[in-house]
């Protein structure tokens, strides 16, 4: 699976630790992310993420910062991006199930690295339901 991940200062210690997880694994990370200390603006490293979700570059996206909130609301600016913040592993299931999420959002400052591991796992593994969401996701999308 080809991945883009991306994180502002506060999530660049998750951000490594999810890519290396994720490698081992033998899945493509694409780093979108910050790697230095200082404060930087989260839109900044989030755009490239859901731009290459939008535009079918990656199979998914993973975008932290510390609430996960605002990572989440500029992803979804992008049309037919669908960011869901997920901090712990029944959220990630429901977001993929019910929701078709495409990128997840997780709040660094709210999981430990062990619990984001698992909710990137279940995320990426598990399978969108259809059906009776179908059509609740299709009006995701308010054009």
């Amino acid at each position: 699976m080809k991945i883009a991940i991306g994180n502002d200062h506060a999530g660049v210690g998750l951000k490594k630790e999810i890519s290396k997880h994720l490698e081992e694994k033998k899945h493509i990370i694409i780093n979108k992310g910050y790697d230095g200390e200082e404060s930087v603006d989260y839109p900044d490293f989030i755009h490239p993420v859901s731009s290459d979700v939008k535009e079918r570059n990656v199979d998914f996206g993973i975008i932290i910062c510390g609430s996960g909130n605002g990572a989440a609301m500029t992803s979804n600016k992008h049309k037919g991006v669908r960011a869901a913040i997920c901090w712990n592993k029944e959220i990630a299931v429901l977001a993929r199930k019910h929701n078709n999420a495409n990128v997840i959002s997780i709040p660094s400052r709210f999981v430990s690295i062990n619990e984001a591991l698992e909710i990137v796992d279940v995320f990426l593994e598990e399978k969108f339901e259809g059906g009776r969401h179908e059509n609740r996701v299709k009006k995701i999308d308010n054009d």
